[in-house]
C-alpha cells in the first residue's frame, strides 16, 4: 500500500509541476497583455471548466500534463479572431517573447531550487566530501558498519532466511567497531580489510582484532561466501570470496545540515552540480538507447539508463515504501531540473525552440539593417514543419522506449 502511495505522490508531484509550468507561461503572458484563451490541467475530453473573463480554465480527463493557449504564437496560426490581431503573441518584442516562453522553465528550476533550500534545513544535502565510490571508500578508516546476513551472489538485496547469518554479528561486532587486525596481520583502511578478507576462505576461522570506545577487543568467527568481482578489476568475472558480512562506516556524515541563509550557499552549490550532472546526462542519452533496447529485450538494466515519467513514479513509490523521503524529494528536484534544462533546448516544438526562432529573427533583421536590406520579417513556421515533426517522431520514439523499458525491466533502487 506505501508504495501505491509512492507511486501516486510522485505522478501527482509531476503533474502538479507541468500544470504550474503552462502556469508560469499564462501568468508572463497576461502580465504583458497578450491574450490566453485556455489555461487546462490534463488533455483528453473535458471534466469541468469555468470561464472567468477571456480565459477558460479547466481539468481535463487524461491528468498526463497541461496547456495553456496563447493567441497568436506565430504569425502562420489561422485562429485569430480580427479584433485579437494587436494582441497576438508575435507581434510582441522579443524579450517578452523570450520571458514568456522561457517561464515555464524557470518555474521547475523555482521548485528545485526551493526544494533543495529546504532540505538543506531540514534533512540535509549530500556531503561532497563523502566516498561514493569503491576507491574512495577502500581509503577509510577500517570502521564497520554490520550487515545481518551475506548474500550469497553478487547483487544488493534484503536479507532472506536462506542467507547466512553475518559472521561479523555471530561474533558479536557492532557498528563503529575499528578492525586492526585479521589473524594477526595489521588493518589501517577499509581497503586493507578487503585485501585480508580477500586472502582468506570461505569457511576459514578469522580472529579479528578491534577497538570499541577506545577500548581493544578481539573475537572469531567462522567466514561466510560471497560472490565478487576481482579488487583490481570492478568490472571483471565474478568469483567466490571470503564474507565476513560488513561495509565500511564513512568517517563523514552523508549529508550536511545548514542554517537559513546558510543553505542558500548550500542550494547554489548542489545547484551547481546539478546543472553539471543534468548536462553530463543529456549527452549520454544517444549511447543510452542500445541500453535500453537491451533493457526492453531481457538484458540487465543500467542504473544509468535515462526514465520516464513512469519509471520515476515507480522510484518514488520505492522511496515511499522504505522510507526514503529525502529520495522521493531528491528525484522531483532531479526531475524538475531536467524537464527545465531539456525544455530550453533550441529544437521546435519545446520552448527553447520558440526563444531561439525568436532571437534568431532578431538577429537576422540587425543584419539587414546594418547591411542595407530590406527587413525580411517573421520565420515561416510552416517551413519548419519537417524538422519538427523529426523531432517529434525521434521525442516521441524515445518517450516510448523508455516507458516500456520502465514497464518491463524497470531501475529498482531499494533491494527487495
Amino acid at each position: 500500500m506505501s508504495y501505491l502511495l509512492g507511486v501516486v505522490l510522485f505522478a501527482l508531484a509531476i503533474l502538479i509541476s507541468v500544470s504550474l509550468h503552462e502556469a508560469g507561461h499564462m501568468l508572463t503572458a497576461k502580465m504583458f497583455g497578450m491574450k490566453v484563451t485556455k489555461f487546462f490541467v490534463g488533455f483528453g475530453p473535458t471534466i469541468w471548466s469555468f470561464k472567468r473573463g477571456e480565459t477558460e480554465y479547466g481539468l481535463k480527463g487524461i491528468p498526463l500534463g497541461g496547456f495553456c493557449k496563447i493567441v497568436g504564437m506565430t504569425p502562420q496560426d489561422d485562429d485569430v479572431e480580427p479584433g485579437d490581431e494587436p494582441r497576438v503573441m508575435w507581434r510582441y518584442p522579443v524579450w517578452k517573447r523570450t520571458i514568456v516562453m522561457a517561464a515555464g522553465s524557470i518555474t521547475h528550476f523555482a521548485l528545485a531550487l526551493v526544494t533543495i533550500w529546504i532540505l538543506a534545513v531540514s534533512a540535509g544535502l549530500p556531503n561532497p566530501d563523502f566516498p561514493t565510490t569503491e576507491a574512495q571508500a577502500r581509503q577509510e578508516p577500517a570502521v564497520i558498519e554490520l550487515r545481518s546476513c551475506v548474500v550469497p551472489e553478487n547483487v544488493v538485496r534484503e536479507c532472506t532466511p536462506a542467507d547466512p547469518v553475518s559472521p561479523a554479528a555471530q561474533a558479536q561486532l557492532r557498528d563503529g567497531d575499528r578492525i586492526t587486525s585479521i589473524n594477526g596481520s595489521p588493518v589501517g583502511t577499509y581497503g586493507e580489510l578487503l585485501t585480508k578478507l580477500r586472502g582468506l576462505k570461505a569457511g576459514e576461522t578469522a580472529r579479528i582484532e578491534y577497538v570499541r570506545d577506545g577500548q581493544p577487543g578481539s573475537a572469531s568467527t567462522v567466514l561466510a561466501q560471497t560472490q565478487r568481482p576481482p579488487l583490481d578489476n570492478p568490472g571483471g568475472a565474478v568469483g567466490p570470496v571470503a564474507a565476513l558480512g560488513i561495509v565500511v562506516a564513512p568517517s563523514t556524515p552523508r549529508r550536511l545540515t545548514y542554517g537559513p541563509v546558510g543553505a542558500f550557499g548550500a542550494t547554489a552549490d548542489f545547484t551547481g552540480q546539478l546543472a553539471v550532472g543534468t548536462a553530463q546526462a543529456l549527452q549520454r542519452i544517444p549511447q543510452k538507447v542500445p541500453a535500453l533496447w537491451t533493457a526492453l529485450t531481457g538484458g540487465e538494466r543500467d542504473v544509468d539508463t535515462p526514465i520516464s515519467v513512469v519509471g520515476a513514479s515507480r522510484l518514488g513509490g520505492e522511496a515511499v515504501q522504505n522510507n526514503a523521503w529525502l529520495v522521493f524529494f531528491m528525484l522531483f528536484v532531479s526531475l524538475n531540473f531536467f524537464i527545465g534544462v531539456f525544455n530550453l533546448l533550441p529544437l521546435l516544438p519545446v520552448d527553447g525552440g520558440h526563444i531561439a526562432v525568436a532571437w534568431f529573427e532578431r538577429a537576422r533583421s540587425w543584419l539587414y539593417a546594418r547591411i542595407g536590406r530590406a527587413d525580411p520579417g517573421r520565420v515561416d513556421y510552416l517551413k519548419l514543419m519537417p524538422f519538427t515533426y523529426a523531432v517529434i517522431l525521434i521525442g516521441g520514439a524515445f518517450t516510448l522506449l523508455t516507458i516500456a523499458a520502465d514497464v518491463v525491466n524497470p531501475i529498482t533502487l531499494f533491494s527487495r
